[in-house]
């Protein structure tokens, strides 16, 4: 949810074609749709995240990004010890905003639990936009 709804920021202040936005999971599983009530939740929102396909996060995708923004600690680190040579550009999304807590994955939950996810990840995306810019270095 997280990538549409960053997709979708990007895309309405017109810089859609300086940032790229992808998703993957520290513990995806691979080849699999986006959670039904998430793509339901979004959908009510005007973003259609129906087309995503999960997977694992690689190597090569953390070498090639500017910024990896990550949804719990746990996932950091992780991330830390697997490639500890990029730690310099992980970070919770809630960092960004300067929160530091954690997006708990609503995986298997209601659609409320996907409703509250969304409007915390907007929330966090809206208060750290700016930051999340900056380190990407990308003017508006």
């Amino acid at each position: 949810m997280a990538w549409g709804l960053l997709r979708q920021r990007l895309a309405a202040d017109g810089l859609a074609d300086q940032v790229s936005v992808t998703s993957a999971g520290v513990y995806g599983v691979d080849g699999s749709g986006a959670s039904p009530p998430g793509v339901e939740v979004l959908a009510e929102r005007g973003i259609d995240i129906s087309g995503h396909i999960a997977h694992t996060v690689t190597a090569q995708e953390i070498a090639e990004a500017d910024l990896v923004l990550v949804m719990e600690e746990g996932h950091r680190r992780t991330l830390f010890y697997s490639y500890p040579q990029y730690l310099t550009k992980v970070f919770l999304l809630s960092e960004m905003s300067g929160d530091y807590g954690d997006v708990k994955d609503p995986y298997r939950r209601p659609k409320a639990e996907y409703e509250i996810c969304a409007d915390r990840l907007e929330k966090l995306i809206d208060e750290g936009y700016d930051n999340i810019l900056r380190r990407l270095e990308v003017e508006r």
